[in-house]
């Protein structure tokens, strides 16, 4: 077999799995591999990863793409991240965790979050950060481990996001990026640069917090140690990366204006490109810096959406697999016969911004079965989703179709149920892992491999041939739905509270 000549490594580094993708410029995708970890539950409301693991698992991935696809493995030329976002990874002089990840599902932080809130008021929130800061967030997670572990604190020499660590682990070089970095809430998401008067007023060290640079910069190369490690070539440049967001959002091609993705993962967003740093004035969505330089991604953010139906195939109702899942979906009828589900499992963001928030089943009844469940589910999430469209519509961005994200793309009903609630036409995009995509094309891009962006997406990128139409007789159906669903969580607030 003739020599690969250039391949990029996309790494996407989630809350689930890792991910890695062998990228020919000539041929397309040649491999993908995934390793999957748990996420640690040690107290309830906490969430954290050891970030060793993380390491060890892709190790384990960059192994076995080596030994299956050898010549490629052995022809790549650049490397990108993407990576679950607002996480903290704390490290020592010697580069190694402090202590594990805080990762974006915790909720410890309720008291660091009045901190800030009895300091910073929303106006300011919104002009410095054009976001609320919310648990999960690095800084809140920062100021909990300088308040309960202070002997932990005083050891970190480096706040790090979680594709950082790796990116750190192939290079030895530590570094920030603006994605990431504007996603902790301690960023200047206008400016592009550290909050350096809120870091101040929060009395944290500025030694702790790494240069930042954009996505597609050069970071480094890969170092002997790595080489050693995972047998990549020593010396193949290596970028900065960005957060998974914007990431997939390249990997879907919606690299400008007028156009909305729907992505359901572990978690879900409605997300939209931006040209200027546009927010929320009452902070119900996110505004980070995009990949793509001068250039901003707005979303709403619903905490568990594939994780919503995971636990309940998993923990409740122990269905064999995803496919009778969809089986049992099918033969229930729009509406799950008034079965409603609010997937506030680890509190909501969206458009609630409550950590309080419980999920909840309402409207049992004797003649619903797992179908009706696993449908009301789905159906839920798709509310949650709405919900988030609704206020980027509120900002003036709409597109004239949905393109459906994540891992929920193989589900026929799920982008049936999308249509029918958003009322907009959905369809899938043909790459099954677009955050690792869009890592590829960083990557290509900011190596210099290919010229530009809108060349990499018009390659690699593209679109299910099946477009999911609204039906009239659901749409009429859900949104009656769709109400009641608002209403019941109206209802519930105070009580979730308690």
């Amino acid at each position: 077999m003739g020599r690969i000549m250039k391949t990029i490594l996309g790494i996407d580094l989630g809350t689930s799995s890792v991910k890695a993708m062998l990228l020919n410029v000539d041929a397309g995708v040649v491999g993908v591999r995934a390793k999957e970890y748990e996420v640690d539950i040690p107290h309830p409301g906490f969430a954290e990863q050891n970030p060793e693991r993380w390491w060890d698992s892709l190790v384990e991935v960059l192994g076995w793409l080596r030994e299956h696809h050898r010549d490629a493995f052995d022809s790549v030329c650049a490397v990108g991240y993407s990576g679950q976002m607002h996480g903290l990874v704390l490290t020592g002089t010697d580069g190694r965790p402090v202590r594990p990840a805080i990762i974006w599902l915790d909720q410890r932080a309720g008291s660091q979050l009045e901190q800030i809130s009895a300091v910073l008021s929303e106006e300011e929130m919104g002009r410095v950060f054009c976001n609320r800061v919310s648990s999960g967030f690095a800084f809140p997670s920062l100021l909990w481990v300088r308040d309960r572990e202070p002997e932990i604190f005083a050891r970190a020499a480096h706040v790090l996001s979680p594709k950082d660590y790796i990116r750190y682990k192939m290079t030895g070089e530590v570094g920030a990026e603006v994605v990431d970095a504007s996603s902790t809430t301690m960023f200047d998401t206008a400016k592009r640069g550290w909050a350096w008067e809120v870091i101040a007023r929060f009395h944290l060290p500025e030694e702790i917090f790494p240069t930042v640079h954009e996505s597609a910069d050069f970071a480094g190369t890969i170092s002997p140690s790595c080489a050693a490690k995972t047998g990549l070539p020593e010396g193949i440049p290596v970028i900065y990366g960005a957060g998974d967001q914007p990431a997939q959002s390249i990997g879907n091609g919606v690299i400008k204006s007028g156009q909305i993705i729907s992505n359901i993962g572990t978690g879900g967003q409605i997300s939209a490109f931006a040209g200027t740093p546009v927010y929320d004035k009452k902070l119900r969505t996110n505004t980070f810096c995009h990949a793509i330089q001068n250039g901003w991604t707005i979303f709403g953010a619903t905490l568990c959406s594939g994780m919503s139906l995971s636990w309940a195939k998993n923990k409740v109702l122990h269905v064999d697999s995803y496919e009778e899942v969809n089986e049992l979906v099918s033969a229930v009828r729009p509406g799950a016969d008034g079965l409603l589900y609010l997937p506030y499992l680890s509190g909501e963001r969206t458009p609630h911004m409550n950590p309080n928030a419980k999920g909840v089943f309402f409207g049992m009844t004797l003649g619903q079965e797992r179908g009706h469940f696993l449908r009301a589910v789905m159906e839920g999430v798709a509310y949650s989703l709405k919900d988030c469209l609704g206020i980027i519509q509120e900002l003036g961005i709409d597109a004239p179709e949905i393109i459906a994200s994540g891992g929920a793309t193989a589900s026929p009903q799920w982008l049936r149920i999308q249509a029918d609630i958003f009322g907009k036409p959905v369809r899938a995009s043909r790459v099954k892992e677009q955050a690792c995509l869009g890592s590829c094309l960083l990557a290509a891009v900011g190596t210099g491999i290919l010229p530009s962006l809108e060349e990499a997406c018009g390659r690699f990128v593209s679109m299910d041939e099946r477009i999911y139409l609204p039906d009239e007789r659901n749409t009429d159906i859900y949104r009656e739905g769709y109400a009641k669903y608002r209403k019941l969580y109206e209802r519930l607030w105070d009580v979730m509270g308690e």
